[in-house]
C-alpha cells in the first residue's frame, strides 16, 4: 500500500510548442509501491509529460515547463536524464535500446560496469583496468531475480526472442541501487500474449517489493488488470484521476476519446452513394514505422470513408501504399480494374489523388511559387496548363491558366498569402495544407485519398479544410478515404468510419456508434475478444 507522502506529485505541469499548447495544468501523483495506469489517444500528451519527468532536453530547449516535480516531497528539477536516473528513476522506451552484440549481463551493466585492477595498472594508472566479470553477472543475477523472470545472463541480445529483449531493458533499470520508479512506456507492444502475462506479473512483483511504476499502454485490459490507480489524459488534460477497482475496458475507452462532441451521421440527402468503387485484398505495405499485413476493405462511390486508429497500426502506411510511395502487395481494384502497385504514376492517372501526411518532405515544392505547386501533378499527369508549340514538340507552362487556378483555389480554400508568386515555403502550415489539397483538387480525381489533412493546422483552418473536402464530395462527387488520428474529425465526416489494429482492420463503425466502441476497437479488444472466442 503507497504511503501518505507520494512518491512522485507533479503539480499543475504546462508545456507548449510554438504558442501550441499540449499540456495544460496536469497534476497526479503517484504513491510508494503503486502502480499507476497513464492512458490517452496518441497526441493527448502522454510522450511531453515523461519527457519532462526525465529531463529530456527537448524540453528546456523549447522553453522549459510550468509547473513543478517533486520526489519524496521535495521539489527536483531535472535538467538532463542523467539527473532522473541519479534521482532512482528508471524509463524503458518503447524503441529497445541494447547493444545486439552484447550479453544480456552486458547490457544490464552497461555505464555501470564493475572494473579490477591488474598489475599493468600500477605503471599506467586506472585506465588499465580490465571488467570485473564475476560481479557484473552476479548484479545482473540480481537484478533478473528481482524482475522474476527466467534470462540467460550470457545471451546475446541478437539471439533473443522479443519478450527477453524487454525483459533485459527492465531488468537494466532495477539493476541501479538506488531506483525508485519506473515509467514503462508501451512495454508490452511488440510482446506475445503469453510474454505479456509474464511481464505483467514481474511488474506487480517488482511494485510488492516498493517500486513505483507508471505503466503507459493502449491495451486497456492491461492497464485494468495491473494497475492501482488509472490517469487519463485528453488534449493536454487530466480527464480523470480514479481508483482501477470497477474500472471497465469500456469506461477508460470512454474516457481516453471523450464524450463531450455528439458527433453526428453526414447526411446523405442529395448524395449518390454507389456501388464498390476501391477493393484492397489482403494488402500489405513495407512502410518504416507502420504495420499494414492484412488490409480488406472496400470503398463505396460517392462516400467519405474514414480510416482511424493508434499511431504506427497502419492506417497512415495504407494510402501510401496504394499510392506506391512505398512496397505493397496484394489485391488493389480501383472501378474493376486491378491497380498496378508501386507505381505512383499510374495511380495518378486512374484517377486516384493522394494529400499526403508528410506536406513539406512529400506535398509541396517548397522553393517553387504558389501556381506552380497547385497546378504541378496536373501539368505532369493530365498535360493541362501547359501549351505547345512547333506542333506539340515543344510545351511551356500556360502563365495565365496556371494564374486563374491557383486564384480560383486562394479564394476556394481562404489562402493567406501575398499572391501566386509567393513561395510555398513562406507559408504558415495550415497554408500550406491547403495548397496540397488545391493541389490534389487540380486533378479533379475520381478518388482523393487525404492523409491527416487538419495535423498541425489551428482551429479555424481545420474547419476551412473540412468544408472544402465536403464541398468536392457533395458537389463533384468525389469518393474521399480521410486517414485521421482525430477520432471526432472523422465522425464528423465521414459516412463511415474503419479501425485499423495491428495492420488490418479491426472493424467498422457508423459515425454515431456508441464512442466507447471506437475505443475498444482502437486499444485491440475486439480481435483480443475473438482470439479468445476461438480458444
Amino acid at each position: 500500500m503507497p504511503n501518505d507522502t507520494p512518491l512522485l506529485s507533479l503539480e499543475g505541469i504546462s508545456k507548449d510548442f510554438y504558442g501550441n499548447s499540449v499540456l495544460a495544468d496536469v497534476s497526479f501523483s503517484v504513491g510508494k509501491g503503486q502502480i499507476v495506469g497513464l492512458v490517452g489517444e496518441n497526441g493527448a500528451g502522454k510522450t511531453t509529460l515523461m519527457r519532462i519527468l526525465f529531463g529530456m532536453p527537448v524540453i528546456a530547449e523549447t522553453g522549459g515547463f510550468g509547473g513543478s516535480i517533486k520526489l519524496d516531497g521535495q521539489e527536483v528539477f531535472f535538467k538532463s536524464p542523467f539527473d532522473a536516473l541519479d534521482a532512482g528513476i528508471g524509463m524503458v522506451h518503447q524503441e529497445f535500446s541494447l547493444i545486439p552484440g552484447f550479453s544480456t549481463t552486458e547490457n544490464i551493466a552497461l555505464n555501470r560496469e564493475a572494473m579490477k585492477a591488474n598489475f599493468a595498472c600500477d605503471i599506467f594508472g586506472d585506465r588499465m583496468s580490465v571488467l570485473d566479470r564475476v560481479t557484473m553477472r552476479g548484479r545482473a543475477e540480481k537484478a533478473i531475480k528481482r524482475l522474476g523472470v527466467k534470462l540467460d545472463p550470457d545471451m546475446l541480445v541478437s539471439e533473443m526472442p522479443v519478450g527477453h529483449k524487454q525483459f533485459t531493458e527492465i531488468a537494466r533499470e532495477i539493476n541501479r541501487e538506488n531506483v525508485k520508479l519506473l515509467v514503462l512506456d508501451e512495454p508490452t507492444a511488440v510482446l506475445t500474449e503469453s510474454e505479456a502475462e509474464i511481464l505483467l506479473k514481474s511488474l506487480r512483483h517488482l511494485a510488492d517489493q516498493g517500486i513505483s511504476i507508471i505503466f503507459i499502454s493502449h491495451r486497456l485490459h492491461e492497464v485494468t488488470t495491473l494497475a492501482d490507480s488509472i490517469v487519463v489524459l485528453r488534449d493536454g488534460l487530466v480527464v480523470k484521476d480514479t481508483p482501477a477497482k470497477g474500472v471497465s475496458v469500456r469506461d477508460i475507452a470512454s474516457w481516453m476519446v471523450g464524450r463531450s462532441v455528439e458527433a453526428k451521421r453526414t447526411d446523405r440527402s442529395g448524395r449518390d452513394i454507389g456501388d464498390e468503387i476501391l477493393v484492397f485484398d489482403k494488402l500489405w505495405v513495407d512502410m518504416p514505422g507502420e504495420t499494414v499485413k492484412d488490409v480488406n476493405l472496400s470503398v463505396r462511390k460517392g462516400e467519405i470513408l474514414g480510416i482511424g486508429g493508434l499511431a504506427g497500426q497502419g492506417k497512415l502506411g495504407i494510402p501510401n501504399g496504394v499510392m506506391g510511395l512505398y512496397p505493397a502487395g496484394g489485391s488493389v481494384r480501383f472501378k474493376g480494374k486491378d491497380v498496378p502497385l508501386n507505381d505512383p504514376r499510374r495511380a495518378l492517372e486512374l484517377g486516384m489523388a493522394f494529400v499526403s501526411e508528410d506536406r513539406r518532405g512529400v506535398g509541396l515544392l517548397l522553393d517553387e511559387p504558389l501556381d506552380w505547386n497547385i497546378g504541378f501533378t496536373a501539368m505532369q499527369i493530365r498535360g493541362d496548363y501547359l501549351r505547345s508549340y512547333l506542333g506539340g514538340l515543344v510545351k511551356l507552362r500556360d502563365e495565365e491558366a496556371l494564374k486563374k487556378l491557383s486564384q480560383e483555389y486562394i479564394e476556394l480554400l481562404s489562402i493567406k498569402c501575398t499572391g501566386a508568386k509567393q513561395r510555398a515555403k513562406e507559408l504558415s502550415g495550415g497554408n500550406q495544407q491547403k495548397i496540397c489539397l488545391a493541389k490534389a483538387f487540380a486533378l479533379k480525381p475520381t478518388l482523393l485519398f487525404v492523409s491527416e489533412p487538419t495535423r498541425g493546422i489551428d482551429v479555424g483552418a481545420k474547419e476551412l479544410v473540412l468544408q472544402s473536402l465536403r464541398h468536392y464530395n457533395r458537389d463533384f462527387g468525389t469518393t474521399i478515404v480521410m486517414v485521421s488520428s482525430e477520432l471526432e474529425e472523422l465522425r464528423s465526416i465521414c459516412d463511415r468510419v474503419a479501425i485499423v489494429d495491428e495492420g488490418s482492420i479491426a472493424g467498422i463503425l457508423l459515425p454515431d456508434a456508441d464512442i466507447s466502441d471506437f475505443g475498444l476497437l482502437m486499444a485491440g479488444e475486439a480481435r483480443k475478444e475473438a482470439a479468445d472466442a476461438k480458444a
